[in-house]
């Protein structure tokens, strides 16, 4: 069996900065030296115990992910990036970059990190214990080893943003409730669309975003009664959903098409306890019981 090959991959700052001698006038690489370190003296005041050796080592580890993050986003071609990064580092400076970089940080931890929401999620000071703990796990970085600060960045960007894509949607469908607007700090995201597309199915193209137990009922006893075309109410639900929130309502309508126990059961000699048991595990806390 042949070696596994290890494609060493050091920080951006680091594979810049070993260009500085040739790429660099003394004079440049002095001003860096200067820019870096009062930059790590903030990272440690801000972000570490600036008042022992271990949080002064944290926050060299921090400046250099901090600033190759930024890098990472500002070179223009991945062929010349460590030119082009010493070339950000000499004509715009390291606070640029370490900047470019923070926001980076700033902007993920704005994003939800999980669809469902609570107060919580809003308090500021749990927000920037969460920007810290983003800039801490991301940003770390040894100069001496490999770092994929950037790629778990980027994944994290997507993944985030796939939330953020179910949060809008859900947000939307409680906008429009057929009893008017749902509004409440804590939220089941998939609950609230899981719901709208199960109450759909009945037709008449009403949303339902939040309702309890006699609603869910009637809901049942008029599926049961008429047999609606599952279809055609999801499609008449579709045709009022905006094109930006579309693409989510159609993927989980694809999916409770192939595998909702409620409306596979609701056709059946399933009771109303059992039912409604089965939406609870859909719909969770946007499901209010109303009877002991």
């Amino acid at each position: 069996m042949l070696p596994a090959i290890v494609i060493e991959k050091p920080p951006r700052l680091i594979r810049a900065i070993r260009l500085l001698p040739v790429d660099a006038t003394p004079d440049e690489a002095a001003i860096l030296a200067d820019e870096l370190s009062g930059i790590t003296a903030m990272v440690a005041e801000k972000f570490t115990n600036d008042r022992t050796a271990e949080g002064i080592g944290r926050a060299l580890l921090l400046t250099v992910g901090g600033i190759s993050l930024g890098l990472e986003h500002l070179i223009q071609t991945e062929e010349e990036g460590d030119l082009d990064a010493l070339d950000i580092l000499i004509g715009e400076g390291a606070e640029h970059a370490f900047q470019a970089g923070f926001r980076l940080i700033r902007e993920l931890a704005a994003l939800p990190e999980d669809s469902l929401v609570s107060e919580y999620d809003l308090d500021p000071i749990y927000a920037q214990r969460r920007l810290k703990e983003l800039f801490v796990d991301i940003c770390t970085a040894d100069p001496g080893e490999s770092w994929s600060g950037y790629e778990r960045y980027l994944g994290q960007v997507r993944q985030r943003q796939e939330v953020q894509a179910v949060v809008k949607a859900a947000e939307w469908l409680r906008k429009h409730h057929y009893e008017g607007a749902v509004v409440d700090p804590d939220l089941n995201a998939e609950g609230v669309i899981a719901m709208a597309i199960i109450f759909a199915a009945e037709g008449g193209a009403r949303i339902t975003a939040r309702t309890g137990q006699r609603e869910f009922e009637r809901f049942v006893k008029a599926v049961r009664k008429h047999n609606p075309d599952f279809e055609a109410g999801w499609a008449e639900l579709m045709a009022r959903v905006p094109p930006a929130h579309q693409p989510v309502i159609a993927a989980r309508i694809a999916t409770y098409r192939a595998s909702c126990t409620v409306l596979q059961l609701i056709g059946t000699t399933a009771t109303m306890k059992q039912l409604f048991a089965e939406m609870e595990n859909y719909a969770g806390s946007e499901l209010d019981p109303e009877y002991p």
